[in-house]
């Protein structure tokens, strides 16, 4: 337990990581490698993420059974605020790939002897706590337009969100508040997995590279949150089973999203 870390890195100078600048086009690139990756073996990744549809027929059946509909659209909007953990995973059979190593799925799991398994973790609770902020706050809108009472049912919900005072504010709002979240999260996150599978730089340097390569790449990167949040809600509506497609996708075009936006170390050292 002496090596475990949370914050910082292994080494005693904080690792700072050169960003690159990129373009659109890198980012049809990333998703063209991304699903070059899952199409090597398409059977493994599907049973590897297959918990998403299971998880989102039953968050579906749970609110049918307790009335709590207006949580719904937060919840499928939820799942670009977990994914960039969720996906995790599917990083490492990237790196692996990348690599020439064994790409067999249950690599994926190697994540978990991961040296940086310490910040790893600190930044899933901190996507944890976002997840939760934006369903409260989502409640809380949602509640001060309509009341306490949920609709019976979804059928319920859309006449109550297009007919009644307030269901356009509720969409509008809902969708600015969600934006607000969503580009935290970007900022954060976007490459802050992938860094730490290659690197073990800390929490810390992974969140501030994140957001120094939002700052550097604005257009490209918010660009790549509208296609993914796009991918992930259009991959929700048949049952949620298009997840078990889109999600291994946008994992490994990550990575090499992440391959993309920063200078190797290798390269720094030999400067």
């Amino acid at each position: 337990m002496a090596n475990f870390h949370v914050i910082s890195g292994t080494g005693d100078k904080l690792d700072l990581p050169i960003i690159r600048t990129i373009t659109i086009a890198d980012l049809f690139d990333a998703l063209r490698r991304g699903a070059a990756d899952f199409w090597e073996k398409p059977s493994h990744y599907v049973m590897l993420v297959l918990i998403y549809p299971i998880v989102g027929i039953v968050l579906t059946v749970w609110m049918n059974g307790y009335q709590t509909w207006p949580l719904l659209y937060p919840l499928v909007g939820g799942f670009a605020l977990i994914g960039p953990f969720a996906a995790i995973g599917l990083y490492e059979i990237s790196r692996r790939r990348e690599a020439g190593e064994d790409t067999s799925w249950s690599h994926a799991f190697e994540v978990l002897r991961s040296p940086a398994i310490g910040s790893i973790a600190a930044l899933a609770v901190m996507l944890l706590v976002i997840f939760t902020l934006w369903l409260t706050a989502a409640q809380a809108l949602y509640e001060s337009l309509f009341g306490s009472s949920p609709p019976q049912s979804l059928g319920g919900l859309l006449t109550q969100v297009f007919t009644e005072p307030g269901g356009w504010t509720l969409l509008i709002t809902g969708n600015l508040l969600g934006a607000i979240f969503a580009i935290v999260t970007l900022c954060t996150t976007v490459i802050a997995f992938p860094l730490l599978l290659d690197r073990d730089v800390g929490a810390f340097v992974a969140v501030e590279t994140s957001f120094r390569a939002v700052m550097k790449n604005p257009v490209p990167l918010m660009a790549w949150g509208v296609i993914v949040g796009a991918g992930l809600f259009v991959g929700a509506l048949p049952l949620f089973v298009g997840l078990a497609i889109v999600i291994p996708i946008f994992g490994h075009a990550t990575w090499h999203l992440y391959r993309k936006l920063i200078e190797p170390a290798s390269a720094i050292r030999g400067m």
